[in-house]
């Protein structure tokens, strides 16, 4: 089945290496982008997706008045007098598991024994718990369970659920637009509801790219280094929800490069890392110059200055947005949290929330020495009642561990040389740990 256009045909135009400040290419990059089409999945699959259409009720819940819990239905006329020192006698004249419709009725002084759910029967208009009956010592003592003691008078409708009192018949129970949580997926079970119409989860290829790329496991040569890039980018397409199709590494040639981009074209984006820059082997952009449109900015901010992005012409008459990130891990990690992530979130039908911020005293220093919006790599902690952040240590875009220690990116705006240490910093927070907030 052919897939829709995962964004809005933009005018041909070919931005060449333009200064952008992370507001302006973010504007320009969700502008190519709408929500995918619809599908059924199975319930649990729905998970974290959101709803196409508007969830109508086809039936009550719950279905009939029933016992909101463990003990004997009776008329509140009957108890109305009861108390611990003058319970009032009943003649228990039969028991409703839950699940079971009673065909007795509650005539004047009997009572039906009833569990949590089960339906409240004819004559029957309250519900006295168990521990507000004589039942337990009956039971221990071996006396007739045919009758019961009832030491608490109850109002009409104690302890009774109505119908419908959780969902009416022909109610919009879900927005169109909602988010599935758990909760969510418990009242389409509710409802009998074995699937549900969501927005698709889009389809990401992820292609890394240089000659100096070795796969895990390969055996070590000098001057070679291992993909991590393909394996960190296809995670956060997971982690946010999307599909990653790893389609391996292009080496520094345009015809490796036009072979891997044209196994990626049965995607809803393409995600590339590396071969975007000025280098002599960043073959990248030429091949994308020839398979569609690519535009090469430079972006205010480090670490990832260099982006690129555009459209590949797909086979099927497709146009397939195309965002290459830069090579150095750091860079490529930032870039796709700044980039990839609102345009993913736009395909999903997602709002545009960006990651929460909190406001952290740092520690250590944040230099600006280029004029650039930074992202340092922190660790947010609570002390005293106080966020704190430290840094990670180097700050290098090529030390990954910079990031796989962080907890979130301080923010040093591009017109401030230098954040020192006891400042206040807005911090984009990557996680949200149970130990700090």
């Amino acid at each position: 089945m052919q897939k829709e256009q995962a964004y809005d045909r933009p005018h041909r135009h070919h931005y060449d290496a333009e200064m952008l400040d992370v507001e302006e290419a973010l504007e320009r990059i969700l502008t190519f982008f709408k929500p995918l089409s619809a599908e059924d999945v199975p319930l649990l699959e729905a998970l974290g997706q959101v709803l196409a259409e508007p969830l109508v009720a086809p039936i009550n819940i719950p279905p009939l008045d029933n016992s909101a819990m463990d003990g004997y239905a009776v008329r509140a006329a009957d108890v109305a007098g009861a108390d611990g020192g003058s319970p009032v006698g009943l003649r228990v004249i039969g028991h409703i598991p839950a699940g079971t419709v009673s065909d007795q009725t509650v005539e004047p002084g009997t009572a039906l024994r009833i569990m949590t759910g089960a339906p409240v029967p004819e004559g029957a208009d309250t519900v006295i718990a168990f521990e507000d009956t004589d039942e337990v010592e009956r039971r221990d003592s071996g006396a007739s369970m045919d009758a019961v003691y009832v030491r608490l008078a109850a109002e009409i409708g104690e302890n009774i659920r109505p119908a419908a009192e959780d969902v009416l018949i022909g109610d919009t129970v879900l927005e169109a637009g909602t988010v599935l949580r758990a909760s969510e997926l418990g009242v389409a079970a509710s409802l009998s509801l074995r699937s549900l119409p969501v927005i698709r989860r889009p389809v990401v290829a992820v292609l890394a790219t240089g000659d100096e790329l070795l796969e895990p496991g390969e055996a070590h040569e000098p001057a070679k280094i291992y993909n991590s890039n393909n394996y960190s980018v296809a995670a956060s397409v997971s982690a946010l929800g999307g599909i990653p199709r790893v389609i391996g590494v292009a080496r520094d040639t345009e015809s490796s490069v036009e072979e891997a981009l044209a196994r990626a074209m049965d995607s809803d984006m393409v995600i590339t890392t590396a071969g975007v820059s000025k280098g002599d082997y960043d073959f990248v952009k030429d091949v994308l110059a020839k398979r569609g449109e690519i535009a090469l900015w430079s972006v205010r901010m480090r670490p990832a200055k260099p982006l690129a992005f555009g459209a590949l012409d797909a086979p099927d008459g497709r146009r397939v947005p195309h965002l290459g990130l830069p090579g150095n891990p750091v860079s490529a990690l930032v870039a796709f949290e700044q980039f990839a992530r609102p345009a993913m979130r736009k395909m999903m039908g997602k709002d545009m929330a960006p990651r929460p911020t909190v406001q952290a005293i740092l520690d250590d220093p944040v230099t600006n020495f280029d004029g650039r919006r930074v992202y340092a790599r922190v660790v947010v902690y609570r002390e005293n009642g106080v966020y704190r952040a430290r840094t990670t240590g180097n700050q290098s875009s090529g030390v990954l561990t910079s990031m796989a220690r962080a907890n979130g990116l301080a923010i040093c705006p591009d017109d401030r040389a230098r954040l020192s240490a006891g400042e206040t910093a807005t911090v984009q927070m990557l996680d949200w740990p149970e130990d700090v907030f």
